[in-house]
């Protein structure tokens, strides 16, 4: 089986896991949306698990976070922007030759829930390159389920593992930097779940209920091209630039 076969097949299995997860979050009414289906559900308890992540020590010592823009982690920026921390987030699809809106606490003129916002933060926030960031203290990712060992599954586009790549490959994130997601109890699993060498793991998983250390998770050391179609490296402008040829 060649490696472009094995991916088709863990993302195969991935989606079933997703769909099983969904139909779960449905069932018990547990997500602010009418279905949790096709995107990170917005959890029942997002405002209680970012409350419970920023009593963590990992938090309080992080002072630049990375965070995905979904409506379940408003939550975690808007905390992170009213302790003084600096956030940024990707522009969607990363489909911008700078592709990260930039929010510095010290900047604002609008109160950190409005400006946690992504869509306010799409027309406050400066648009920057790579090479504009800061090092990131922690990651804060979206999820669609997870399980106790770190192996989380997102909604299928890929973006936050590429983006964590990349920024691996910037020299922005290391060994010290905490890689979080907060989701509802139910998304959590004691399973095994399928995933691919670029998939990203966590550290830690934050519950409304708990929070969860996860030993040894995966970690990219970097872009992985192969698993890339040329579509999608040319959608994108800060790989398109850096592409090797085929």
């Amino acid at each position: 089986m060649n490696d472009e076969q094995m991916v088709a097949d863990v993302d195969r299995e991935k989606q079933r896991v997703r769909e099983r997860v969904w139909d779960v979050l449905d069932a018990n009414g547990a997500t602010h949306d009418a279905t949790a289906h096709g995107r990170i559900p917005d959890f029942a308890g997002s405002q209680e698990a970012a409350a419970r992540l920023g009593g963590l020590p990992a938090w309080n010592r992080a002072r630049v976070i990375k965070s995905v823009p979904d409506k379940a982690q408003l939550p975690v920026r808007a905390l992170a922007l009213s302790e003084g921390k600096t956030v940024f987030m990707a522009v969607p699809k990363l489909a911008d030759p700078h592709p990260f809106y930039l929010l510095d606490p010290t900047a604002l003129t609008i109160p950190p829930t409005e400006a946690a916002s992504s869509r306010v933060a799409a027309g406050i926030a400066p648009k920057v390159g790579v090479d504009a960031l800061q090092p990131v203290d922690m990651v804060v990712l979206g999820s669609v389920a997870v399980n106790r060992a770190g192996v989380r599954i997102g909604k299928g586009a890929g973006y936050s593992d590429l983006e964590f790549a990349f920024l691996t490959e910037a020299g922005l994130i290391g060994e010290h930097t905490v890689v979080v997601t907060t989701v509802h109890g139910l998304q959590v699993l004691d399973e095994e779940m399928p995933a691919t060498t670029h998939d990203v793991g966590v550290d830690v998983i934050v519950t409304p209920e708990e929070v969860i250390t996860c030993r040894s998770p995966h970690r990219p050391s970097g872009l992985m091209w192969d698993h890339l179609s040329p579509r999608k490296i040319a959608s994108i402008p800060v790989l398109a630039a850096r592409a090797p040829r085929r």
